[in-house]
C-alpha cells in the first residue's frame, strides 16, 4: 500500500510539474489547486453524499436497538468512538461506512443485508467497516484520487479549449505542449485509476482482517460475504445500475458476476477475500493462539 501510495503521488507531482511547464506561472497553480479543493470536498462531505446517493435516514437507539449496541460492543473493544448508525431501506443486501473521521463518520447498513445475515454475521461486516473508520480509508482513498482529478480536470479542459492559454503563451511551441499536457494528462488519468482500484482492494482486505481479529469470528465473516454475494446476484440489474456509484464503499460491490474479477474492481475477489479469512481462522484455531 505504501509502494502505491509513492507511485500517486509521483504521479500528482509529474502532472504539476508540466502544468507548470506548459501553462504560463500564473494559470498553472490553479489546476493543482481546483483538484485538491474538489478532492477535499469530497472528503469534508463524503458522509453526507453517501448517506443521500443511498436515501439512507440516520437512525437513533431507540429506532435500533439491537444494532446500535452492536456497533457500541465492537467500538468499546476496538477503543474508538462510536459513529452514527443509519440504514437505507432497500432489499440489496449491502454496507458502508464513510466520514471525514472517527468521530464524524457514519456506518449504515440495509434493510436487505439485516434481512439475510444472522446477528454474528451481520456484527462482523460491522467489524469490517467499522476497520475502514479506524483505518481513515476515506481520507487515504481521497488523496490517493488527487491526481486522477487533477489529470480529469486537464482532459476535460482540452474539450473545451482551456488550453488556448498554453498556446498563446508559447507561439512557437503551444501545439506541441498542448499535445503533451494533453497526453500525458490522458496516461496520468489511467494510471491512477488502477493504482486506486489497486489500493481500494488491499484496504477492503486489510479491513476483512482487522474486522476478523476484532470479532476472532473471521469464519463469520466469509459466511457473510458469501451470503452477501449471493444475495446481490438475485438483485435485478436495473437496481444494481442505480446504486453503482456506492460500489467503492459497499462492503461488496454491488455487480455481479465477472466484472467483479476484473483489474477495475474496487474490491478484491471473494475468492481472495475467503482465503485470507481461511488462513486467520486457521492460526486462531491452533492451540494457544
Amino acid at each position: 500500500m505504501t509502494t502505491v501510495l509513492f507511485l500517486l503521488g509521483g504521479l500528482f507531482v509529474a502532472i504539476v510539474v508540466t502544468l507548470m511547464y506548459v501553462f504560463p506561472p500564473q494559470y498553472a497553480p490553479l489546476f493543482a489547486i481546483g483538484g485538491i479543493a474538489i478532492a477535499f470536498y469530497q472528503w469534508w462531505s463524503s458522509d453526507k453524499v453517501a448517506m443521500r446517493a443511498m436515501r439512507a435516514r440516520e437512525v437513533s437507539p431507540q429506532e435500533a436497538p439491537e444494532l446500535h449496541e452492536m456497533i457500541g460492543r465492537l467500538c468499546a473493544l476496538a477503543d474508538m468512538p462510536k459513529p452514527r448508525v443509519g440504514i437505507a431501506d432497500t432489499p440489496l443486501p449491502n454496507a458502508f461506512a464513510t466520514g471525514r473521521s472517527p468521530s464524524r463518520s457514519v456506518v449504515c447498513v440495509t434493510t436487505g443485508i439485516m434481512q439475510t445475515l444472522s446477528a454474528e454475521e451481520l456484527e462482523a461486516v460491522l467489524a469490517h467497516e467499522l476497520s475502514h473508520v479506524a483505518h481513515r480509508d476515506v481520507l487515504v482513498m481521497t488523496l490517493a484520487s488527487s491526481a486522477g482529478i487533477v489529470a480529469g480536470m486537464l482532459t476535460r479542459s482540452a474539450q473545451f479549449g482551456g488550453f488556448g492559454m498554453a498556446r498563446r503563451s508559447n507561439n512557437n511551441g503551444g501545439a506541441p505542449a498542448f499535445l503533451v499536457a494533453l497526453l500525458l494528462s490522458l496516461v496520468v488519468y489511467a494510471i491512477s485509476f488502477f493504482l486506486t482500484r489497486l489500493l481500494s482492494r488491499y484496504r477492503e482486505l486489510s479491513a476483512d482482517r482487522a474486522g476478523a481479529y476484532l470479532t476472532m469470528k473471521p469464519a463469520a465473516l466469509a459466511s457473510a460475504l458469501q451470503k452477501i454475494t449471493g444475495g446481490i446476484n438475485q438483485i435485478p440489474q436495473r437496481d444494481l445500475r442505480s446504486t453503482s456509484a456506492m460500489n467503492a464503499f459497499f462492503i461488496a460491490p454491488a455487480i455481479s458476476g465477472a466484472t467483479m474479477r476484473t483489474i477495475t474492481s474496487t474490491h478484491p475477489s471473494l475468492e481472495q477475500r475467503l482465503e485470507q479469512l481461511a488462513r486467520i481462522q486457521a492460526e486462531l484455531s491452533r492451540p494457544g493462539s
